[in-house]
């Protein structure tokens, strides 16, 4: 069995499990941002911060990698996903159709948001969104370290995201 998971924020920089191959890919009727309150990661349950999700938009296109879990490993992978992922729930995992670099597709795990979950916040304006992220820190550290390396593996792999953009410099002056 071939195991594909899809990578558009943390996954992007810490994978956290054995990958034999990465390719960008591309997710159609999904959009990634900033709609999940994290309880957890990035913030508690008293000051929560904010990931990124998989929000379904219908006609929307979300740009990641493919990352192909190394021959053996399956079983751990999806193990070890699964306690970091589904850790509160907010997350559905499903199995979706990819379009590789050069017109392959691919079915491949992905982790997508509840709407109907209580840490769902689809829909906050930059602003609110930046004010959140400037200040929560969750069990991973600070949600500012979140942003910042998701934006620069974006950068790196020649993704842009003129949202995470437009976070990140005003989280900066927030932070200054």
């Amino acid at each position: 069995m071939t195991l594909w998971v899809f990578g558009y924020g943390s996954l992007l920089w810490n994978p956290g499990f054995a990958v034999a191959e990465q390719r960008h890919a591309q997710l159609a009727d999904y959009a990634r941002s900033f709609c999940m309150r994290s309880i957890h990661h990035r913030g508690t349950e008293t000051d929560p911060g904010l990931v990124l999700a998989l929000d379904a938009h219908p006609g929307a296109v979300c740009d990641g990698v493919a990352f192909r879990a190394e021959p053996g490993t399956e079983d751990g992978t999806l193990a070890y996903l699964r306690e970091r992922e589904l850790i509160s729930s907010a997350y559905l995992e499903r199995v979706l159709t990819l379009d590789l670099e050069g017109g392959e597709r691919i079915e491949a795990v992905a982790y997508v948001i509840d709407p109907d979950h209580v840490q769902y916040c689809g829909n906050l304006p930059l602003e609110e969104q930046a004010q959140i992220i400037a200040r929560a820190h969750g069990g991973r550290g600070p949600n500012t370290e979140y942003l910042f390396n998701t934006a620069a593996h974006l950068d790196e792999l020649g993704i842009p995201d003129p949202e995470l953009h437009w976070l990140v410099e005003r989280v900066k002056a927030l932070c200054a």
